[in-house]
């Protein structure tokens, strides 16, 4: 069991991981601080989760968080949850191999598919070393070394800016890059507030109810009060930390605005942060903060790994099996892993060969793409009693095929698509239960139901 404190890093840190470091001073020094206002959207979130999610998840006591989709409605519920979770995960590897590639290749002299190559190998074999509490301390380890590197690169920026951290902000409010006017109105296309409020909103709903590795750091704590605690520590750790990460971007946006000639041409602004890391601060320091973003991005993809191996042991191998021991399950685990490491560092490859720059972007797309329907999915199953199996198959199907055609046909920002996913599903799984069957009863409903039956509850009195 772990400490409410350490399980909060750990949630905080799953989140963080190489993909802030890296994309938010880029996203910062290339646009503005809109961004940052999801950080808030996530913490508004946490009271939701702690007196509806946490309580019901506990008192189930999963091995597994797509468990509770076959017991409320069906075997073909979990496999879906379970595959999206790990689809996502395996995108979420490439990402955070693309970034890590990136802060290196200015340091080491060899080729950027070999970086990643490396890198997926050394985090298959890491993945061996422990399970899910290792995992836990080395995000407790992961979270502290990423906040401390960026308030340190502030720090050294600010100190090489002419005018210190005063004209740091003064430039960057003088190019109207912190929380811009016209980021206030309401857009179908543009990430303007509105939109990431809303899309933000969804996304941390999935991240917090829907995902594996974040519902399983909450509900390791010994009690509920000390699951209270993690959520007040990540809480505060939201509330703080990011704020350092977009000020990077700022002392970055004025620093080569005063030394324009020394940024190549043609440059990768993805890269920004590690370019600047290695060019400009000294050595040694250099060196440590090369390696605070290496060890993180080995922590993010070894959690991403053990959450796709456990996932799939125990949502697909264990119903297709009969009754397997602990050493084949074992040996199918460590070869999901294999198997998803490959297939991350492939994905990487080819973000590494299109000089994909939006990373942030890319991540929140991926995000709302495999995420909207399977949070519908546990919402549906949740704060829905009459949904059922057949129901929330329909809603899942037109989910997918409804965001699927909202991203090829039409320019909808890409927040929306985990909106439009969530809410497909509820809809479509709500007005067509009556049409079918609900196969179970009403008392195996109120166990995997947070919504109560009144009537059955008035007739137990009598």
């Amino acid at each position: 069991r772990i400490p409410g404190w350490a399980a909060g890093f750990s949630v905080f840190a799953t989140t963080l991981s190489s993909i802030t470091f890296m994309s938010i001073p880029a996203k910062a020094y290339t646009s503005d601080w809109t961004f940052l206002i999801g950080q808030y959207v996530a913490i508004a979130i946490l009271p939701i989760v702690f007196w509806f999610y946490i309580p019901f998840f506990r008192k189930l006591n999963l091995t597994s968080v797509y468990e509770y989709l076959e017991r409320r409605f069906d075997v073909r519920m979990r496999l879906f949850g379970s595959i999206s979770f790990m689809l996502f995960h395996i995108g979420r590897i490439a990402i955070v191999t693309y970034l890590t590639a990136l802060a290196l290749m200015p340091f080491i002299d060899i080729s950027p598919l070999m970086i990643v190559f490396l890198i997926g190998v050394l985090c298959i074999i890491y993945t061996f070393l422990g399970g899910i509490e290792g995992v836990i301390w080395t995000d407790v380890i992961q979270g502290i070394m990423l906040s401390v590197a960026a308030i340190l690169i502030f720090v050294v920026i600010c100190f090489n800016v002419d005018g210190g951290i005063v004209e740091v902000f003064s430039m960057s409010n003088q190019a109207n890059k912190y929380f811009p006017a016209e980021q206030f109105s309401w857009s179908w296309t543009d990430s303007t507030i509105p939109v990431l409020m809303i899309g933000f909103f969804f996304a941390s709903l999935q991240q917090f109810t829907a995902s594996q590795d974040v519902v399983q750091r909450y509900i390791v704590t010994d009690n509920i009060d000390e699951t209270k605690k993690a959520l007040i520590t990540n809480a505060k750790l939201v509330a703080c930390v990011p704020v350092f990460f977009f000020a990077v971007g700022s002392a970055l946006f004025a620093y080569y605005t005063q030394n324009p000639a020394l940024l190549p041409a043609d440059f990768n602004t993805g890269g920004i942060l590690p370019f600047y890391v290695i060019s400009q601060m000294p050595v040694g320091v250099a060196g440590l903060i090369i390696a605070a973003i290496f060890a993180a991005s080995q922590s993010s993809i070894s959690s991403s790994l053990n959450s796709i191996a456990a996932c799939f042991t125990s949502d697909i191998y264990e119903k297709l099996s009969n009754n397997p021991t602990s050493e084949q399950k074992l040996r199918v685990g460590r070869t999901l892993t294999v198997v998803a490491g490959i297939l991350g560092v492939i994905t990487s490859t080819y973000l590494i060969m299109s000089n994909e720059s939006e990373i942030w972007d890319a991540f929140n797309s991926l995000l709302g793409l495999m995420g909207g329907p399977m949070t519908g999915l546990f919402m549906l199953g949740i704060f829905f009693r009459r949904a059922n199996a057949n129901s929330a198959l329909l809603g899942v199907v037109a989910s997918i095929a409804t965001v699927l055609w909202v991203r090829s046909a039409t320019d909808l920002n890409f927040f929306f698509y985990g909106v439009i996913g969530t809410l497909v599903v509820v809809i479509v799984g709500y007005l067509t239960a009556p049409m079918f069957k609900n196969n179970l009863n009403s008392s195996e409903i109120d166990e995997l139901s947070a919504i109560k039956d009144k009537h059955s509850k008035t007739e137990a009195k009598v």
